[in-house]
């Protein structure tokens, strides 16, 4: 092996590892935040209807930018963007850690959803940039894989440390995590890779985009008071003005003709979207159950939750390098199909089932998501040309992200309906369980759907 050789692989594990870390942070704070929330709701004296937004703030501003960000990378450069939301994620999760109240905590999480916007605008991207053909499914395989490591740890962790340092110890801790990945960005990534240097940034579309995307998603979180339901009707026609708009400009911040005229592109983003509806909302109501209904402690019901993410690493990194040698199309439905037999088994959840039953249908979900995740990425970014490396990559993350704000619209729309605007407390666990158990039932159905979807995408 030549010299040369030796150092383009040194590069490219350098690069992997740096876009894994990246990839680690979100899921980690995600997820040690929903074992932290009692605390927060004590600390602040949050109401039941405000508690939601602290997470679907930061996926808000994620998605709403995450599109935008990724085609501003390829005028400026993926590496430059990726740097700078790096840096503003350190910046603002900090200040999320020293938030005085509910609202600045609310605030900084949405600002800081802007820098993961930039690093996850540009993430895969970068991957699929750097990593030859036959190894991009295992590479995205370990990505994904580091994702869901990071989602086990979160709740093991975060309620180590929301137990004994606070809850403000799991941004400082993810502060330091985006801080060493910041050094490793300086020194592994070395091109910039800009694919529309000469192209002009789409103001009026990206305007358009944002405010479409916020009112639907605060619309169907505010469901169902009668001012969701008024703005998730403009936000959809906001949406359709906005994919008139793009299918006319030439260089559009979403390309509306690759959506529509790619059919496994516009399938494959369709089962993402639907998945992350279906399955985001699991671990936020389950804390909520663990810790009022059930009265455990955040250490314990970490543990508890732990397993999902678990098997979601182990089955993710394997269900990876067996799309590049088989039907990646097979596999995502086949785990689509297995997540909605968990997600039937999650609806008759009662106050007094066995932690067993319960253990058993997450390490179920977790197989499922494990073997859907990486074959549904790996199948999105094969299908489109290298020019729309970006695209994809965003479209991707936004998927996902809208998807996770959807799916804790439902969980927030049914906690509006049937706690309404009180303060959490385990009095009010019956209601609880009601919430739940729509919550449980509106994801069932959902994945479903996904099912369809992700049995249509059929890879080229």
């Amino acid at each position: 092996m030549t010299s040369q050789n030796i150092q383009s692989k040194t590069n490219i594990n350098a690069i992997l590892l740096v876009i894994c870390l990246s990839s680690s942070l979100v899921p980690f704070m995600g997820s040690a935040l929903n074992l932290a929330l009692p605390y927060i709701n004590d600390d602040f004296s949050i109401k039941a209807s405000l508690s939601g937004w602290i997470p679907t703030s930061y996926m808000l501003s994620t998605a709403i930018f995450q599109i935008p960000c990724a085609k501003l990378a390829d005028m400026i450069g993926r590496r430059t963007v990726f740097i700078w939301g790096l840096i503003l994620f350190i910046l603002f999760s900090v200040l999320s850690g020293l938030a005085f109240s509910v609202e600045s905590l609310i605030i900084y999480r949405f600002l800081s959803g802007i820098g993961s916007a930039m690093i996850f605008g540009t993430s895969a991207a970068i991957l699929m940039s750097a990593i030859p053909l036959e190894k991009r499914g295992q590479a995205l395989g370990i990505n994904a894989a580091t994702v869901y490591f990071s989602l086990a740890a979160g709740p093991f962790l975060g309620g180590i440390l929301t137990q004994y340092w606070g809850w403000q110890s799991i941004f400082y801790v993810s502060s330091f995590i985006a801080f060493l990945v910041l050094i490793g960005a300086f020194f592994a990534i070395k091109e910039d890779w800009k694919e529309d240097k000469k192209q002009k940034f789409d103001t009026m579309g990206s305007i358009l985009y944002a405010l479409g995307l916020s009112a639907v998603i605060y619309g169907f979180a505010s469901l169902p008071h009668a001012s969701g339901f008024i703005l998730l009707v403009v936000g959809i026609l906001i949406m359709l003005f906005f994919a008139a708009y793009e299918k006319k400009q030439i260089n559009p911040v979403f390309n509306i003709r690759v959506f529509l005229e790619n059919k496994v592109f516009k399938y494959s983003s369709i089962s993402a979207l639907i998945n992350y509806s279906a399955t985001f909302a699991i671990s936020f109501m389950l804390s909520l159950y663990l810790q009022y209904v059930r009265g455990l402690s955040p250490q314990d019901a970490g543990l508890i939750l732990i397993v999902q993410s678990l098997m979601m690493a182990v089955f993710s990194y394997t269900s990876g390098k067996l799309s590049d040698k088989m039907s990646p199309s097979f596999l995502a439905t086949l785990g689509m199909f297995v997540i909605s037999v968990g997600l039937i088994g999650l609806c008759f959840i009662g106050e007094t089932t066995s932690f067993y039953f319960i253990i058993g249908l997450l390490v179920l979900i977790g197989f499922g998501f494990g073997i859907f995740s990486s074959p549904n990425m790996n199948i999105l970014m094969s299908s489109v040309d290298k020019q729309y490396y970006g695209f994809a990559s965003a479209t991707s993350g936004t998927m996902r992200l809208v998807g996770q704000s959807l799916s804790m619209g439902i969980a927030m729309m049914a906690i509006s309906v049937q706690i309404g605007n009180i303060k959490f407390s385990s009095d009010v666990h019956t209601e609880l369980m009601y919430s739940m158990r729509i919550t449980f039932i509106i994801c069932s159905v959902l994945c479903l759907f996904g099912v369809y979807a992700s049995s249509v995408a059929k890879a080229k």
